[in-house]
């Protein structure tokens, strides 16, 4: 069948999407063909097959470019070289990866425009380059960075050096996906690829027909398989023949051999010092997580940077013509750097000034919007519903409490929660029906992190291979008891959640499982499952190239080895309680997120209520940075611009740890053409209290002190003073503790600093009054009577006397206070905004928006007027109690001349703002 589908890909356009016609037309002829000849092939099976390959869809990738002493080459370029290593990798995703035609001509494409930006390493001279290419975490980045090093390699880069993350595993890992995909041989046999005696060809070197290139590696595979002081003493190589590729972890000794040892062999004495530089062979460095350990987090008063930032910056430096790509999934780290920042010794710092890329994933990604849904952003935008793969676990505390109860020396104690039990049973039924499903020599894994200490993890290794064992125990003997017991478990499992959430799916990606034939499989499926831990201790590795003919079925404990860069292939069920304060180490840790062909209905993600909700709020962050991307891309703004609209934004409080904004606890914050409203709201009757208090004397005193104006959907007064939103209002509201980016604190002192500079003294209050219907529930507000606004919890549910929307804002509500020229004129922008959004991805021009929403609308603010918009809302858990009642609201800010010297103390505010100690507090 995977022969006769290629043959079908082949005749199908591959410049745009087939039709329905053309790949049922093609189909069915390859299907007769194939039957003349005396193979069992139906055509409406291999019409699916096909369809599920094409339909794969992928975006095309945008980006910010800042093309200052930078020359176009590229073009010209394509012509006068040849592209075999380039041409070789996309064969082999082709042919051996099956990636569908769209996926592979968008790396094409992404890879193209990021080479063009990092310089043609033919051109003289002295230059330098950076630049960040962002994509989804799990979502092919080693695809894209190999592809990329396919084509530097053709271009003329001699040296290029790929930094893996900080442990062997990874290192090791991505040596192989090299050696794969690049190399063409296995570097624990040779170096080079032009070596006749004791080789190992593998990937794209055992492709038919293909011509064997040269280029070398002084790394290799195995896991010791790095670039030590041996071989930089040892190896004499000339780096100006053809490509060597080095595969090294980011260690600041590591590095400083593989500097050492290419300036011995090619570089030159700089004039008038001892010091020696490179200045003909052009380097290229790839950072993957390029947010993690390359920061330079030292304080501005520090006088050197950290040890593998310095490394890195002192590689650099010792080259004439050099490039730094980095890439990563959470580049706010990256964004949050000095762009001025220098030194003396090592160099300028790695801020992307040259260029940042966006990567968009596939679509048949399993991604953050699909496992935790993703909430409207406008009426043109329905939003996206979470997958039905969570499962709560709560009865984990006495067996794995927080960190601050349970060290390093904890023993977990026997016998493990049930929802742990419950999710290594999901792991065994999903092991079994993927190999009903015919994937039984693919990869199968398990995630199992609750902690970041390694003799803990070991522990519960041992408890989970001890339940495994017995498993495998009782149901040796068909016939008895125990077997019985453990087969009902198992079937109850499969009937209560597997079949109703399959029963979600497509049948063409969820194909049926009966019971008796998983019953079959089970105890196979259980024979194979290894337990292994995944720490810095341990001596288990991953295994899954030495098993790639057979597949390799793995439950994975681990902690800090498993949150960063290291694929669990074929991962379908999680068990994860590690909890972190920073959007970007929460993402990573999400190691289920990629792809799960004919098997997504089979995954599960065991974990806390209180981590779905932060992934929640993490998954509707993360899509911002990505929207207010593609708008600056659109705009054709800079990497300097863009960093300092992220760094100044009030999503980018808690993104990062404070070590990574460079200041320490100093944040630089602007809430300029942004839109800050509540989607988090604390149920607990003293915050209700207090909130409902302090609005209604807010109302009383627009009451006694401006004349409201009725307008469609609620009053609005006009002219209101700055101190009477900032001391009436957001002084005395009180947020939920967990609403990260809505801080009144912050949002008072942003307030205040505007209007020493004139700015934000006029402002518009609305009060939101939705027209009334049969099921309306009436308030009072000060001494007026309105019609509550009733919002949803997201998803269906209230814990803790907390519940989270997906939006309080409705999006006319926003432009109640702009005339109707500011509305028209928005709209209009809004529209050429998104028709240039479209063009850039190559994607259909998009119909006329209905309502101005987003910057364009806030941009024909003036300066110095904001809109306050109060939501009266219906409380979700005393809906016929207008009393009790939840108090939202948003701000929609104009752009500030001046959005940049808006300079906080983060402690010291948060401090201040007295939320954790009404959260801590117990109901009166």
């Amino acid at each position: 069948m995977t022969q006769a589908v290629r043959l079908v890909l082949t005749m199908l356009p591959q410049d745009r999407l087939a039709t329905q016609e053309e790949i049922t037309f093609n189909a069915n002829a390859i299907a007769m063909m194939q039957q003349a000849i005396g193979h069992s092939i139906d055509g409406e099976s291999l019409r699916k097959a096909v369809e599920a390959r094409v339909a794969v869809w992928q975006d095309s990738s945008v980006g910010l470019a800042n093309n200052v002493n930078h020359i176009e080459w590229l073009e010209e370029a394509r012509s006068n070289r040849s592209w075999d290593f380039w041409e070789r990798y996309r064969r082999y995703l082709k042919d051996v990866q099956d990636l569908p035609p769209r996926v592979i001509l968008r790396l094409d494409q992404a890879t193209d425009r990021i080479l063009r930006q990092i310089e043609d390493p033919q051109r003289d001279g002295i230059w330098r380059r950076t630049g960040l290419v962002v994509g989804q975490v799990q979502s092919g980045k080693t695809g894209n960075y190999i592809g990329l090093a396919c084509k530097a390699a053709d271009a003329g880069y001699r040296l290029i050096v790929i930094l893996a993350g900080i442990h062997n595993s990874l290192r090791s890992q991505t040596q192989l996906r090299v050696d794969e995909g690049l190399l063409g041989f296995d570097t624990q046999y040779q170096q080079r690829s032009d070596e006749e005696s004791g080789t190992s060809r593998i990937g794209v070197g055992i492709l038919p027909g293909v011509q064997r290139l040269k280029i070398a590696s002084l790394t290799n595979s195995s896991e010791k398989g790095d670039f030590g002081q041996k071989v930089a003493h040892s190896t004499s190589m000339p780096i100006s023949d053809y490509p060597i590729v080095l595969v090294v972890k980011k260690h600041k000794d590591i590095l400083e051999y593989v500097r050492r040892w290419a300036v011995e062999v090619e570089g030159e004495l700089r004039p008038g010092t001892k010091e020696k530089i490179v200045r003909s062979v052009p380097l290229l460095i790839i950072d993957d997580e390029a947010d993690h350990a390359s920061v330079d987090t030292s304080k501005e008063d520090a006088t050197e940077p950290p040890a593998i930032n310095k490394a890195i910056r002192r590689l650099l430096a010792s080259f004439e013509r050099a490039a730094y790509v980095g890439y990563t999934a959470t580049p706010f780290a990256n964004i949050y750097m000095n762009p001025d920042g220098d030194h003396e010794i090592y160099g300028l710092d790695l801020f992307p000034e040259s260029f940042i890329e966006s990567l968009p994933a596939p679509s048949n990604y399993f991604g953050p919007e699909r496992i935790f849904g993703l909430g409207a952003s406008g009426d043109d935008d329905a939003g996206i519903e979470p997958l039905k793969i969570f499962r709560e676990v709560d009865d984990h505390e006495v067996w794995m409490p927080p960190k601050n109860k349970a060290g390093k020396s904890w023993i977990p104690p026997d016998p493990m929660p049930p929802s742990l039990i419950r999710a290594i049973n999901a792991f065994v039924l999903s092991c079994a029906a993927r190999r009903v499903r015919g994937q039984e020599t693919k990869h199968s894994s398990m995630l199992i992190h609750v902690t970041q200490y390694m003799d803990v993890q070991n522990h519960v290794r041992d408890q989970v291979d001890d339940y495994l064992s017995l498993m495998r125990d009782k149901l040796r003997d068909t016939m008895s008891d125990q077997a019985r017991q453990t087969l009902d478990a198992l079937k109850q499992l499969w009937d209560d959640d597997f079949v109703p959430t399959s029963a979600d799916f497509p049948s063409d990606e969820a194909p049926h499982v009966s019971w008796n034939a998983l019953l079959d499989q089970l105890r196979p499926a259980i024979n194979k499952i290894l337990v292994k831990s995944i720490n810095g201790t341990s001596k288990d590795a991953l295994e899954y190239y030495e098993k790639r003919h057979t597949g390799l079925s793995l439950i994975a404990v681990g902690g800090n080895k498993l949150s960063r860069g290291l694929t669990l292939e074929g991962l379908s069920v999680s068990f994860y309680l590690r909890a972190s304060n920073t959007y970007d180490t929460l993402l990573q840790m999400g190691r289920w997120f990629g792809y799960r062909p004919r098997y997504e209905d089979l995954c599960r993600l065991y974990t806390t209520r209180g981590l779905y909700r932060a992934y929640r709020e993490i998954t509707a962050a993360d899509n911002e940075l990505r929207r207010d991307f593609e708008e600056m891309a659109a705009l054709g703004e800079t990497p300097e611009t863009f960093g300092l609209k992220v760094r100044s934004s009030s999503a980018g409080l808690a993104v990062t740890a404070a070590n990574k904004m460079r200041k320490g606890v100093k944040v630089r914050l602007s809430y300029s053409g942004d839109l800050a409203e509540t989607t988090t709201f604390n149920l607990r009757p003293d915050v209700l209290r207090r909130n409902r208090a302090t609005l209604d004397s807010f109302i009383r005193a627009l009451d006694r002190d401006y004349n409201p104006t009725p307008v469609s959907g609620g009053l609005l007064w006009n002219g209101v003073s700055a101190d009477e939103v900032r001391n009436g209002f957001l002084s005395g509201y009180v947020p939920d503790g967990r609403a990260i980016r809505v801080r009144p604190a912050f949002i008072n002192e942003y307030i205040r600093r505007c209007v020493t500079m004139g700015e934000l003294s006029n402002w518009s209050v609305l009060l939101v009054d939705v027209k009334a219907g049969p099921d309306s529930i009436q308030g009072e507000i000060g001494d007026r009577k309105v019609t509550l606004t009733t919002r949803s919890p997201h998803p269906d549910e209230i814990v803790d006397h907390r519940f989270t929307i997906r939006r309080v804002l409705s999006p006319a509500d926003e432009s109640k206070d702009l005339s109707e020229e500011q509305r028209t004129h928005a709209l209009e922008t809004l529209w050429a905004n998104r028709k240039r959004i479209a063009k850039l991805k190559r994607k259909p021009e998009p119909a006329k928006p209905a309502v101005p929403t987003g910057p364009p609308l806030r941009a024909e603010r003036s300066v110095d007027k904001a809109l306050l918009i109060i939501y009266p809302m219906v409380n979700p858990e005393a809906k016929a109690d207008p009393e009790k009642l939840v108090v939202g609201f948003a701000i929609s800010f104009p752009n500030s001349e001046d959005p940049h010297e808006t300079e906080y103390v983060v402690n010291t505010i948060w401090r201040n703002q007295e939320i954790d100690d009404l959260d801590e507090g117990t109901d009166q």
